[in-house]
């Protein structure tokens, strides 16, 4: 199984016309994922190489059936095409757009969760969500990936998704699907969200969790994961001598005095019961141990 999205997705592309979108809309659909429709208020009734646009997402959903939207437009226009899925009753949507200042995050999420509950975004700021060999939404490589399971990843970082999932592919550890949660101080979807889904599938015997420091979402994950939490999970946090007091990269990523900081994480961690890894390829290599012992 899967957790978020399957080869039952169908995906709406809000952005298909620009360079970007059509890149990456188009790399999507080449990858198996059911990319149905795009969106573009003007251009309604032409195609992208052979995927319908349309004016509005409430014309793609009715007409396509779209139950995921891949929201790939500039910041000024993000949030807008978040609620403008929402609006259409599109329950995942997918938001990569970096740069969208942190108070219009925050005003954002809140609506969706005041007026929009029955839609889950994730992002933004993130490379996107793959289950392997069934639905690519984002920029993530899916050559990368590997089909089967029985790992579940979900991770602040782009690039280090990217690594976990290649570290594990060369291990031959398949995965169940990898969910980039983005790096910003608002996420739509946080860690403990994906840790419940991944708790839920039946398919998903281990997660990796990869954080960074900056903010207390994994110190709260590592409550969950004592908790809440059945499967092993190995963890790694990035940031280790990043000096207190300076963003490092993230918008989330910013140490104060002693909350945030990637030992307080690590320690949260092994308190809870996890493996904390202190690089990516060591993290890989104690999943590797975790699923040779299931």
């Amino acid at each position: 199984m899967s957790v978020f999205v399957d080869e039952n997705t169908k995906v709406v592309v809000q952005g298909l016309t620009g360079s970007q979108g059509k890149f990456y809309g188009l790399r999507n659909r080449d990858y198996g994922t059911q990319v149905v429709a795009g969106v573009r208020q003007g251009k309604g009734g032409t195609d992208v190489e052979g995927i319908p646009v349309f004016d509005t997402v409430e014309e793609a959903v009715g007409t396509t059936g779209a139950n995921a939207a891949f929201i790939i437009v500039p910041a000024p226009a993000a949030a807008a095409a978040v609620l403008e899925a929402a609006a259409a009753g599109v329950p995942f949507v997918v938001c990569v757009t970096e740069g969208i200042p942190a108070q219009d995050e925050a005003r954002l999420y809140n609506q969706l969760r005041r007026d929009y509950a029955g839609t889950r975004m994730l992002g933004p700021n993130c490379p996107g969500i793959i289950t392997p060999g069934k639905c690519n939404i984002g920029f993530t490589p899916s050559d990368s990936a590997l089909a089967g399971g029985p790992v579940g990843i979900v991770s602040r970082s782009g690039t280090l998704t990217y690594q976990a999932l290649g570290e594990l592919t060369q291990k031959g550890i398949g995965q169940t699907t990898c969910v980039g949660i983005g790096g910003d101080p608002v996420p739509g979807t946080s860690f403990i969200d994906c840790l419940a889904a991944f708790e839920a599938d039946p398919e998903t015997k281990a997660v990796m969790m990869i954080g960074e420091i900056g903010g207390s979402d994994e110190e709260k994950a590592a409550e969950f994961i004592a908790k809440e939490m059945s499967k092993p999970v190995v963890g790694y946090i990035a940031g280790l001598t990043a000096p207190p007091g300076k963003k490092m990269g993230h918008a989330g990523a910013i140490v104060s005095g002693s909350a945030g900081t990637a030992q307080a994480k690590i320690d949260a961690l092994t308190a809870a019961g996890a493996r904390v890894a202190q690089n990516p390829t060591e993290a890989a290599e104690l999943m590797a141990e975790v699923v040779a012992s299931l």
